[in-house]
């Protein structure tokens, strides 16, 4: 049996200590799981954006509550306090019947109770009109007189425990109008609290007859006083149909009168006098074009119309660019009911409307022609509402029996049209993509499509990286392949240094002192920068045909100390001719002494049509430019200096300049990292919020133009959510931004990916 010779000793020196084998695995480890916690951190984040975001695309929920027995009379109108705990109901003679709807059958329930106005006595009732807004009721006798009834609801807290809702009536005394002892057969009113009109229709003799009358408050220090008639009007000659439909603003501005044979008449009222404004027709395409309802919706400038073959469309007003003034026009269509409606009830707190007929009922959005819910009601249905607070809908059969359904629809705005899609909103004459979150009154529908932003995030980027990218690639490949690395050692760090720079500052430094600059000074910028372009590719070209013994006066990598001086003096150049260029081309009459003036910033409107604005996206094209300069030109640095040195001296060796080897070896080579640098830079870009915020305007606009500003998706972010209501339709909105936005540089960032891997295979180093 041989013997195996004996194993040669391990050199000291490549004999790895425990402690560092230990300490390598602990770190494959650790990586391991630092990797696979970001991933699931991003994808925690992803998904708590997205829980946030669900709700604002679920439908209104309906349920059942209670069923109450009402008694037994012949209704005509229904009501509700705030809190739809005591609806009230009015017969034909004009009587109010309340209901507790509070612990049925416990110790402070209190059974039905009956009110009415003092004078109903005197006379019979002819119509009663209800506006839920103002909470007040219209009658209109028999005798041709009229009288308003507030009714009061007030909150208290017992020492027994629990809420207790009180009511209290408040009347005007019977004020004429009209025709007197001829019974109102129509009435509507309207009141903005410094003016009220209340207009009638009668007929007397088998003619119509349309009486209006404007309304003063007498006010005293102790509050407000009676109404008193000031001023009567007959607006009997606009009647050339039998009227079926009447209604009055609360603006008190108007009068719509829908006729017998389908067509609207629109009267405007200014203060002093009625005029003809519009005649239209809602439903000019069916054959049945009689009008089966007409009703506002919350802010009484759309009409919710419904014909008696079925069709549901909403008229809205909005201004006639060729009167300039406003007039109806159809801005939306739903789908039909199987007949006109015979009851309906705008909500009072969006633009929501309960409408329907027998046991069909339906909750539909005006703002984006969206069906919330709607159902077959095992009941027929004679009188419905909408709780103010849009979360209860109250339904009183024909059995007299009232039902209560509990209604949760936080969001019924939001929906894929209202964030995607255009919509045309009140008073606008065509549908758009608009963002505008806020307004001055408390009927004002926020707009929340999500184009305008993502329009603005996108301008932004291009701007910034038009800016950008020639000078950081630029710039990088000389600094690696030319400059000499005595002055690159400096050069980098600075760069880098320059990526330190917070963003609060650089938007600090654009909209005080560029942005002025900028638009003051636009012809001479544009020059500057196209001369500096254009002198350095003349300036390098000629370098290059200069004979060798002059160039090598100059070291390789000095070069640029004849450049920069050429450069400068050229750019000087270009903005001192934009004044000049400014001064022939550009002249505008003067806004207020219609002299000639050379202003770049008047011109561009009057001759484009698009709007100018100091702070524009020209300006964030140089500021974020800047911040991005710095990101691209380190990493595509670093990816040219890494290609080996073997490429170079091969390529140079060879007889290639050092251009051409730039050029067609070492870019090539390093693409892959300059791809990720681009990419980087881009999502830089892509993220800034308080440079946008401060150097735009921050509007939400949905053109390309450079001298307008935009407002992105992150700047959105920051300005909206302090402001928006926690859980809100805004909150969850910007959520969906954010959700966008993730999706956004998620989606670029695999592309990007998969490119540089493909240019890393395509370009890879070959042993």
């Amino acid at each position: 049996m041989t013997k195996q010779p004996p194993a040669k000793a391990i050199p000291e020196r490549f004999i790895v200590r425990p402690a560092t084998l230990w300490f390598d695995r602990f770190m494959n480890y650790f990586i391991t799981v630092g990797g696979l916690s970001i991933i699931i951190a991003v994808s925690l984040i992803f998904v708590f954006i997205l829980l946030q975001v669900l709700p604002l695309f679920r439908g209104a929920q309906v349920e059942p509550q209670d069923s109450f027995s009402v008694p037994q009379d012949d209704y005509v109108v229904m009501g509700t306090d705030e809190w739809a705990e005591l609806p009230f109901f009015v017969n034909r003679r004009g009587e109010l019947t309340f209901l507790d709807t509070v612990d049925p059958g416990g110790p402070h329930h209190r059974t039905a109770f009956t009110r009415a106005p003092a004078w109903l006595d005197e006379t019979d009732v002819g119509v009663v009109v209800y506006n839920p807004l103002l909470s007040q009721l219209v009658y209109g006798t028999a005798d041709g007189r009229f009288a308003i009834l507030d009714v009061q609801y007030e909150a208290t807290f017992p020492e027994r425990g629990g809420r207790e809702v009180s009511v209290e009536l408040q009347e005007t005394p019977l004020l004429s109008i009209g025709s007197t002892e001829v019974p109102v057969q129509h009435l509507a009113y309207g009141s903005s609290g410094t003016q009220a009109i209340v207009v009638v229709i009668q007929q007397v003799n088998e003619r119509f007859e349309m009486h209006a009358v404007s309304l003063v408050q007498q006010r005293t220090l102790l509050g407000d006083g009676q109404w008193s008639v000031s001023q009567s009007y007959d607006l009997s000659e606009h009647l050339d149909a039998a009227p079926r439909h009447l209604l009055v603003p609360s603006d008190a501005d108007a009068v719509l009168i829908g006729m017998d044979d389908g067509r609207v008449l629109f009267l405007h009222f200014d203060g002093q006098e009625f005029r003809k404004r519009q005649m239209f027709v809602p439903f000019r395409d069916r054959a049945d074009r009689a009008i089966a309802s007409m009703n506002f919706l919350l802010g009484d400038v759309s009409l919710v119309f419904t014909a008696s073959c079925g069709a549901n469309r909403i008229f809205s007003l909005y201004r006639d660019p060729q009167r300039e003034v406003r007039v109806w026009g159809h801005t939306k269509t739903f789908p039909d009911l199987e007949r006109g409606a015979s009851f309906y009830s705008a909500a009072m707190r969006n633009k929501a409307f309960l409408i329907g007929d027998g046991r069909a009922a339906s909750l539909r959005y005006g703002t984006t022609e969206s069906i919330r819910w709607q159902d077959e009601l095992p009941f027929s249905v004679s009188l419905a509402a909408i709780g103010p607070r849009y979360d209860r809908m109250l339904f009183l059969d024909d059995g007299h029996t009232l039902h209560s359904y509990r209604l949760d629809d936080p969001h019924p705005q939001a929906s894929w049209r209202t964030f995607f899609g255009r919509i045309q909103y009140e008073g606008q004459a065509a549908p758009e993509f608009a963002w505008q979150s806020t307004g001055g009154r408390d009927d004002f529908e926020r707009k929340l499509s999500l184009i305008p932003l993502i329009i603005g995030t996108l301008k932004g980027t291009f701007y910034a990286m038009i800016f950008a990218l020639p000078i950081a690639l630029l710039a990088a490949i000389y600094t690696s392949q030319f400059l000499r690395p005595g002055i690159k050692r400096f050069v980098k760090p600075v760069m880098e240094i320059m990526a330190s720079l917070p963003s609060v500052v650089l938007g600090f430094l654009a909209a005080l002192w560029l942005a002025p600059i900028i638009s003051n000074a636009v012809p001479s910028v544009l020059l500057a920068v196209i001369a500096i372009v254009v002198a350095a590719l003349v300036v390098g070209y000629l370098w290059g045909l200069l004979p060798q013994r002059i160039r090598v006066r100059l070291k390789p990598g000095y070069e640029f100390l004849a450049f920069v001086p050429v450069l400068l003096l050229v750019g000087y150049a270009g903005w001192q001719l934009g004044f000049v260029v400014e001064r022939t081309f550009f002249i505008v009459p003067g806004e207020s002494t219609g002299m000639q003036i050379a202003d770049f910033r008047l011109w561009f409107p009057q001759a484009t049509g698009l709007s100018f604005e100091q702070r524009n996206a020209f300006v964030v094209g140089f500021v974020m430019g800047f911040a991005v300069i710095p990101i691209i030109f380190t990493i595509t640095e670093d990816a040219l200096s890494n290609v080996p040195e073997a490429f170079r001296s091969g390529s140079l060796a060879l007889g290639a300049s050092r251009w051409q080897t730039a050029i067609r070896i070492v870019l090539p080579t390093a693409s892959a990292g300059i791809f990720s640098a681009i990419m980087i830079g881009l999502g830089r870009a892509v993220g800034e919020t308080m440079i946008v915020v401060m150097a735009t305007g921050n509007t939400p606009v949905t053109e390309f133009n450079p001298f307008t500003g935009m407002r992105t998706l992150s700047a959105n972010i920051a300005v909206e959510l302090p402001e928006a209501p926690y859980l809100g339709t805004l909150y969850r909105t910007l959520f969906l931004g954010a959700l966008v936005l993730f999706l956004m540089t998620f989606l670029v960032n695999t592309i990007a990916e998969i490119l540089r891997q493909r240019l890393r295979e395509k370009y890879r180093a070959v042993e």
